[in-house]
């Protein structure tokens, strides 16, 4: 690790002006010039192996300068801001403003558990989803009952589990006599944490459980009937048995604005309800509303109820949580590896796979079954070993929801190093990371700076919370990582979200 913590706990700086708390002063920039033209005419440049002209000289010190100024902006004023800037090849501090400082970093904490996951499970491990029955597949095809045992894989999807429904067809599997079993008892059955408050039925309210599908989310998608006054026409994706639909949703006439809302309705065993009121207008194209379901076990059971059913195995009973006492191992099936899992949770934020790997680190210490008491210990124990955080960081949850997360942008570039520069998981880490104006949640950011970031973004809006982390490369081919929380900005999140950009396509330039 580039920077090691001191008695206290806290990361010992390096450097003339690591660790400051205060914007640089007009006297500090002038001793920092001299410093770097030391540097240029002794032939070594401050954070790279090539020499520092005068004119790089006077470009980083203008560049300083303008950092200052771009957190100045009304967007930003009044806001509690920490942000650092360290070159990639030494961590030699380039600019801060109080670097650390706790704040909510939103889904920057993503960062932290991603890097702590890959350090800990390994990029090519894998999670096993595994299919038991009473008995051996007789010769006509038939078994008593069916148990699908999960043990936290994130990214389980629709097509996932017709694999899981073909395999066990072409092993000879065509009937099953009584009940589809789901087996979610590695991991609690604590599906939101706590720290949430009030869960919606909005998609990045995803439940955590050990057996899933598509995240714990599905689509509703919502079309006008021919008539005026009808139901609206309603089609779930997947469109499984355990969705079904309630409310008093109605076609509008040509003169009427389509208002629609979509929430959970009653749950039942084995059914879960969505409420859909409102009105959708006559003629109104078709609309997509992607939401989360309460029981992710019992949706992923009847998602591949749907698809043996399709494929012609025929099921009696129905789709319920059971015992484990059937021991007879019909299928072993491994999903995607961690690298592709990291992947897709940093690209596109998804808070319910981050979770799930923090119930899968407390199964993976032995500690008992997969819970966020227990994930959350071995994160912070894990991040503490490995020189990332310090004792004052308060970690709540692994994806950055719980607004009393508590870290300094000197630890998420502390772990950006560690992530970047471990041989073990670097490439997969950084690939991870969304580019700017390219992929991802930065897919419509950063557009001047195409391709030369890769940073998580975070937003926590009704708390007032923007983050941005990562690395850059700037018009000198130098890299740089970096990382800067907001809280409490005045205005719009799109405001203080442009403030940032701008900032951050400054380092780049």
């Amino acid at each position: 690790m580039l920077r090691p913590f001191n008695e206290e706990g806290q990361l010992r700086p390096i450097g003339l002006w690591a660790g400051s708390r205060r914007s640089f002063t007009m006297g500090l920039q002038v001793w920092l010039l001299w410093g770097v033209l030391i540097s240029a005419f002794s032939g070594t440049a401050r954070g790279s192996g090539d020499p520092l002209s005068f004119s790089e000289a006077k470009r980083d010190f203008a560049q300083n300068s303008g950092l200052s100024a771009l957190l100045e902006v009304p967007a930003l004023r009044g806001a509690r801001v920490g942000a650092l800037v360290v070159h990639a090849s030494d961590g030699t501090e380039i600019w801060s403003q109080s670097p650390d400082m706790l704040l909510a970093p939103a889904s920057n904490m993503k960062i932290l558990t991603s890097v702590a996951a890959l350090a800990t499970l390994g990029p090519s491990a894998r999670f096993e989803t595994q299919v038991f029955s009473d008995r051996l597949i007789d010769s006509e095809g038939t078994v008593g009952q069916l148990r699908v045992r999960g043990s936290g894989d994130p990214v389980l999807n629709t097509e996932d589990w017709w694999r899981v429904a073909a395999d066990l067809r072409r092993q000879g599997l065509r009937r099953i006599e009584g009940n589809l079993l789901v087996d979610d008892t590695a991991f609690d059955d604590v599906f939101w944490h706590p720290a949430w408050g009030p869960v919606s039925s909005r998609a990045y309210h995803g439940p955590v459980g050990a057996l899933t599908a598509n995240y714990g989310t599905f689509f509703a998608h919502l079309s006008p009937a021919e008539e005026v006054d009808q139901p609206p026409i309603v089609v779930f994706d997947p469109p499984v048995e355990y969705l079904r639909r309630v409310g008093s949703a109605r076609t509008g006439g040509m003169g009427e604005a389509t208002v629609l809302n979509l929430s959970r309705g009653e749950v039942i065993p084995g059914r879960e309800s969505v409420r859909i009121d409102g009105t959708v207008r006559l003629g109104e194209k078709s609309k997509a509303f992607p939401r989360s379901v309460s029981d992710p076990g019992l949706y992923a059971g009847s998602v591949l109820k749907m698809h043996l059913e399709s494929l012609g195995v025929s099921v009696g009973g129905e789709v319920i949580r059971g015992d484990p006492s059937q021991s007879v191992m019909l299928l072993n099936f491994k999903g995607r590896p961690l690298s592709e899992i990291i992947s897709l949770a940093m690209k596109y934020s998804n808070n319910a796979m981050t979770e799930m790997l923090v119930k899968a680190l407390a199964l993976n210490s032995g500690e008992g079954e997969g819970g966020w008491p227990a994930g959350m210990s071995v994160l912070r124990e894990r991040l503490l070993a490995m020189n990332i955080i310090g004792e004052e960081a308060i970690l709540v949850d692994g994806s950055g929801l719980a607004v009393t997360n508590r870290v300094s942008a000197r630890m998420i570039v502390n772990a950006l190093e560690v992530g970047s520069h471990s041989f073990g998981m670097g490439p997969e880490f950084v690939a991870s990371l969304p580019i700017a104006a390219l992929d991802g949640t930065l897919r419509d950011r950063l557009l001047p700076v195409q391709g030369r970031v890769r940073a998580k973004t975070g937003l926590l809006n009704d708390s007032r919370v923007i983050a941005l982390s990562g690395t850059v490369e700037d018009g000198q081919k130098r890299r740089k990582f970096f990382s800067i929380l907001v809280n409490g900005y005045p205005g719009t999140a799109r405001q203080a979200m442009d403030a940032v950009d701008a900032w951050v396509a400054e380092i780049a330039r």
